[in-house]
């Protein structure tokens, strides 16, 4: 896959960090209203395919790299694996509640932490959202990118 016009990598580059925003804004509020983990890990994964059809496989594959996709795969598997580890130990008492209300460490959080619909009224829920999220953006985005560099290396004719 080689790269598109000026008009359309200008554009790519433009939309995606207003795609990256809403994915981030649907993985941190999905214990609050429809989404979470997954549904904003692709909507962030599709923003990324969309500058690799922008800008190309071979371009995008020397800017971000497999391994580092693999790690930060690995990172949100393990986050999750970890916290559902520590919902196990403590129970679900301390699991789903509010574990930033009524504590002495920082005080600005018992003030905040009182709202309704707040971010922080879910426990550990948004922190497993952010955990599955980066395990689908970075597994998603993966298997695009190699899908894409594998067809622009056929069509070259250097693989076989």
């Amino acid at each position: 896959m080689s790269g598109m016009s000026k008009i359309v990598k200008t554009i790519s580059a433009t939309i995606l960090p207003f795609i990256t925003i809403y994915g981030l804004y649907i993985i941190a509020h999905g214990h609050l209203t429809p989404g979470g983990g997954f549904q904003g890990g692709a909507i962030v994964a599709s923003g990324f395919a969309m500058i690799v059809v922008a800008f190309g496989s071979i371009w995008t594959m020397e800017k971000i790299k497999e391994k580092h996709l693999s790690i930060i795969e690995s990172l949100g598997a393990i986050g999750f694996i970890g916290l559902a580890f520590f919902g196990l130990l403590f129970g679900a008492k301390m699991f789903f509640a509010n574990f930033l209300v009524k504590q002495d460490v920082i005080p600005f959080f018992n003030q905040i932490g009182q709202g309704l619909s707040n971010i922080n009224t879910a426990g550990l829920l948004p922190l497993m959202n952010l955990a599955v999220g980066l395990k689908v953006i970075a597994g998603l985005f993966a298997i695009v990118l190699v899908m894409a560099y594998a067809t622009s290396k056929i069509k070259e004719g250097t693989a076989k």
